[in-house]
């Protein structure tokens, strides 16, 4: 990388002795020179040359003079662009004025050559370390604006319209999602398949950032493709494994509970591909936990079978469906918020609306990591059917 160095000097016999000093750097492109006689031709050719490092100054120059050229320069607000004042010894109360201006460095006349190598090649390091500094702070300030799209993007892919079914009775239904990182790789969807069945799913992909986040808009997107064509919940997650798993990426995989709730039977036919078991909350059955599938993740095997339970649901029950980032949140001394603390606080949660019940354990969850950074995505779904 060539460096660019203006020298500002009305004295046109410097203009030789720094090339003759420089020639080396010059020719092998460590340094390029600009020559100006005032401020005012610097300022014209900084405008030409923008790149440009390094201003070398003197501060007694005519038309307009290195103080007043040292001002200009701190307006263009750059802190890459460095200022050195040249000049002589004996005026020290200028060079006081100009370092209190912004001058990073200063040389005195007459020049000794060793010493403005010396304070170039300082300079010139300051100068990159800025340089570099404020490239990485633009790139992260694109990554932020990616990082914003993304999350509008996957925000925008989830339901989050309630009530979903405002015209609907016979059931109430309400979910969410708190990312751990700015975006997260958790999600949940549901539909009716038909006006008597409702579908329902909540997933949690392996790891965090944005490769989750793309790998479950990618599993979302196929468990609701196929989900609609009313297949069954195991033929559903057979089939979406397959895919994943021809498709899969650095070895990542997607937990999923899917249920059918047959609105006017109360009969949930289910499949779990590895996922967290939910509970029923019911007056009479308290809380009960939905048995496993005993199926695997999805994206992990191909060929897998996946296995379809029933469950009879009835009117006033809830169902209630979590990601694990609920269960093993942890507290400032590593302790699991469990399984246990949430089944007791679900015991009081019978009666309540769909809503209501999400809302109050992800109150409690975070009640209890209070002080702990969020290490997962919290996700919840909760189903109250009426019959």
């Amino acid at each position: 990388m060539t460096f660019k160095i203006m020298y500002v000097d009305d004295e046109l016999d410097v203009e030789p002795m720094i090339t003759q000093k420089f020639r080396r750097e010059i020719r092998e492109k460590k340094y390029s020179f600009i020559f100006a006689h005032n401020g005012f031709e610097a300022l014209a050719k900084l405008d030409e040359n923008p790149d440009i490092s390094i201003i070398l100054s003197d501060i007694n120059m005519p038309e307009m003079d290195g103080l007043t050229l040292l001002s200009k320069v701190h307006e263009l607000n750059n802190p890459a662009l460095k200022t050195v004042i040249v000049s002589a010894y004996g005026d020290m109360e200028n060079i006081r004025t100009a370092m209190n201006r912004g001058a990073f460095d200063f040389v005195t006349k007459p020049i000794d050559f060793n010493d403005l190598e010396i304070t170039i090649n300082k300079t010139i390091e300051q100068a990159s370390l800025l340089r570099r500094s404020m490239m990485e702070h633009d790139q992260l300030v694109a990554i932020q604006h990616d990082l914003n799209i993304a999350k509008e993007i996957q925000s925008s892919i989830l339901p989050k319209d309630f009530p979903a079914f405002p015209d609907r009775k016979d059931f109430d239904i309400y979910a969410s999602m708190n990312a751990a990182k700015f975006i997260g790789g958790d999600f949940y969807d549901f539909f009716l398949i038909n006006d008597d069945e409702l579908g329902f799913i909540v997933g949690d992909v392996s790891g965090k950032g944005v490769p989750a986040a793309i790998f479950m808009a990618v599993s979302r997107t196929l468990l609701k493709a196929n989900a609609l064509q009313g297949v069954s919940p195991d033929q559903c997650l057979q089939y979406v494994n397959n895919l994943l798993c021809q498709e899969s990426v650095d070895s990542m995989f997607v937990t999923v509970f899917y249920g059918i709730l047959n609105l006017k039977t109360g009969l949930l036919t289910y499949s779990n591909g590895g996922h967290n078991p939910p509970y029923i909350v019911s007056k009479e059955r308290g809380v009960v936990m939905i048995e496993k599938t005993g199926d695997f993740v999805l994206g992990g095997i191909e060929d897998l079978n996946y296995h379809s339970k029933t469950i009879e649901i009835r009117p006033n029950e809830s169902i209630f469906v979590f990601s694990d980032g609920v269960s093993e949140a942890m507290d400032i001394n590593n302790k699991q918020y469990s399984e246990p603390r949430l089944e007791k606080l679900l015991s009081e949660c019978y009666g309540l609306q769909a809503q209501e019940i999400s809302e109050k354990v992800v109150a409690d969850v975070k009640l209890h990591a209070e002080g702990a950074e969020q290490s997962d995505d919290i996700t919840t779904l909760t189903l109250n059917y009426f019959g």
